[in-house]
């Protein structure tokens, strides 16, 4: 008995974690190279060579000073860190309850308590009994947005059909940027890197407040199916990474790519983060979620603007013009116009008003000193009319965002140019254009990315780069009584240009901007006034600006879609040349897989006429 008491601390540490060290050596594989801790280290194989890197860039996330580069050192520094004796927020226990909860259950270690009070508090206040993917709409206006966004919903426990889901909070993942950054800075930094990206926490009706009030924006919502043992272990990472730094990047560790993180360490083989190659775009990473089961039900939560243009679509086009006087102040709600009408007639047009003059209100900044007495006036003159419902909410549309096309394209072509015979290939990682699928995208709206259209001609077995789109952007929203959307484009990279003598691959720079007219449910008349630069030594004077118009028609639906045009720029500083063009092109959908496609263009350019023409196949993945 003597002699055992006479055991040194470190020799007694030693038995104590004998049977430790022996489930480790147990386990099939490594405990540092299990895929579920990889997986909350946030670990990805090395892109040069073996080994590890974490995705964290906060050296706050690490216990080890090798831990970002380092499974089994972070693994073991852990380990050490949760066995210390102590309380408090700054015990490895409170800073890391989600490691501390995988590695007592992996690894049979006793259930001691321990007091995190800033934890507790921070779980007590969410309160979450299941958790909801959030998809944001696409928005054209901010590069940060143009591809949708997502974030997680934390619902409270649903004691009845009342509850307020809007008072839930949300996990979001974004780029920290300067508030000052301009948005051409914001689409730099956010493709190469250069912000920190942070999760952070805020009540759900301030995002539908900036999404859905002020940047229109429709939000789908898909209730994941996870237990509450797995809601509290996302949870408990949620803490772990909270306010922590994760370099941000645009087309693949973004907002979208971190929540599937997150669902990844909630359900240990859901592996989404392996369906992630070059991007994460968030329309993807939801088809990814629902492809692996993850979701139990998909709710539609049309946005202000989306309600506003439906109760307006509702009335005929006599009482169109009736709500747009009332709004605008040439009729009263009170006259002699709207009071002829059928109390049933009535109701609409003073509901559709209402709405109309209170979305202005909000989202325009009207006055209001204007708005707040024609809201009055609108509601006095409803009150008086009993037994009519108001109008309905929008309907959900037939197809979810998650359910249009994939937007990875390859398409295959052949065709003629002038007498030259050639075959194209063209890789688009990223997005969508007119004539794409409509279904599940926004009518008229276009965004693609780092597009490449590589050309082989027969004739002289010659391959060419025919144009590399870096980004192109275009926005077609019909204009009417009630809304005056401005139609822009924008673009650049390198394409062919011809010097008169020979063609060459110019870096350009494209713009534009007009209006677009709605010609029926399915079809836009649009004019947009452009503005091109391009800048190649081939060129006379190194460079050539030109201002011109595109002045077409757009018809898209499910089955096809088709744009006809005329293009006209006249070159003002090295060619002196007008060029002028027209065009039809059109694809004709095979599902959401593949379209046909055909084009042909007739040009007059240094006073030669020249026609090109291509039909083949797009193929989306």
């Amino acid at each position: 008995m003597s002699n055992m008491l006479r055991i040194g601390p470190a020799a007694l540490w030693l038995i104590i974690s004998l049977p430790l060290q022996a489930q480790i050596q147990a386990a099939d594989k490594p405990l540092h190279l299990d895929p579920a801790w990889l997986t909350l280290i946030h670990y990805q194989p090395s892109r040069l060579g073996g080994g590890y890197t974490s995705q964290a860039d906060d050296p706050g996330f690490f216990l080890s000073e090798s831990g970002k580069t380092s499974p089994k050192a972070e693994l073991e520094a852990t380990l050490d860190a949760i066995r210390q004796p102590g309380n408090g927020n700054e015990h490895a226990r409170c800073r890391f309850p989600a490691r501390d909860a995988w590695l007592r259950k992996r690894l049979d270690l006793p259930e001691t308590a321990v007091d995190c009070p800033g934890y507790q508090e921070w779980t007590d206040t969410l309160n979450t009994e299941s958790v909801t993917l959030v998809f944001a709409a696409s928005y054209l206006n901010s590069p940060s947005s143009m591809f949708g966004h997502t974030f997680l919903r934390l619902d409270p426990p649903q004691e009845d059909e009342q509850t307020n889901l809007l008072l839930a909070n949300t996990i979001s993942y974004a780029a920290d940027a300067a508030a000052h950054d301009s948005e051409l800075l914001f689409a730099y930094r956010g493709i190469f890197g250069g912000y920190p990206g942070i999760t952070t926490v805020q009540p759900y009706y301030e995002k539908i407040r900036l999404y859905s009030d002020i940047e229109h924006r429709d939000l789908w919502e898909y209730t994941l199916n996870l237990d509450q043992q797995e809601v509290d272990f996302m949870l408990a990472h949620a803490w772990e990474i909270r306010d922590r730094n994760f370099d941000y990047y645009f087309f693949d560790e973004n907002c979208a790519y971190r929540l599937l993180a997150l669902i990844d360490i909630a359900r240990p083989g859901s592996n989404l983060l392996d369906e992630v190659s070059t991007h994460a775009i968030p329309s993807d990473t939801v088809r990814w979620v629902i492809d692996k089961d993850l979701v139990s039900k998909v709710h539609y939560r049309p946005s202000a603007a989306t309600s506003v243009a439906h109760n307006l679509s509702t009335l005929s086009s006599s009482h169109q013009t009736l709500a747009a006087a009332i709004a605008n102040g040439y009729v009263e709600p009170d006259s002699d116009e709207v009071l002829a009408l059928s109390p049933q007639e009535r109701a609409h047009v003073l509901d559709a008003t209402y709405d109309y003059v209170r979305y202005q209100s909000e989202a325009d900044s009207w006055p209001r000193e204007v708005a707040a007495p024609l809201s009055h006036s609108l509601l006095r003159e409803r009150s008086k009319i009993d037994g009519v419902a108001p109008l309905e909410e929008p309907p959900e549309p037939e197809v979810r965002d998650d359910q249009g096309h994939d937007t990875f394209r390859i398409s295959l072509g052949a065709g003629q140019l002038a007498h030259r015979e050639f075959t194209q290939l063209t890789f688009r990682p990223a997005y969508h254009d007119i004539l794409d699928p409509p279904a599940g995208y926004r009518s008229g709206a276009q965004l693609q990315f780092l597009r490449v259209d590589a050309r082989y001609y027969t004739d002289n077995d010659e391959l060419q780069l025919e144009q590399l789109t870096a980004v192109e952007i275009r926005s077609l929203s019909p204009r009417n009584a009630f809304f005056s959307p401005l139609s822009w484009q924008v673009g650049f990279g390198g394409r062919r240009t011809d010097t008169g003598e020979k063609r060459v691959l110019a870096p350009y720079l494209e713009g534009g901007a007009g209006g677009s007219w709605s010609l029926g449910q399915q079809t836009q008349a649009f004019a947009i006034a452009t503005a091109d630069l391009e800048i190649d030594d081939d060129l006379s004077r190194g460079y050539d600006a030109a201002p011109g118009a595109d002045i077409g028609l757009l018809h898209q639906n499910n089955r096809f879609s088709l744009t006809a045009g005329a293009k006209t720029k006249a070159w003002i500083v090295s060619s002196q040349h007008r060029q002028d063009q027209v065009y039809v092109k059109g694809n004709w959908h095979i599902g959401r897989e593949f379209s046909l496609f055909a084009e042909f263009t007739r040009e007059d350019h240094y006073d030669r006429y020249q026609s090109t023409w291509q039909a083949g196949l797009h193929a989306y993945f």
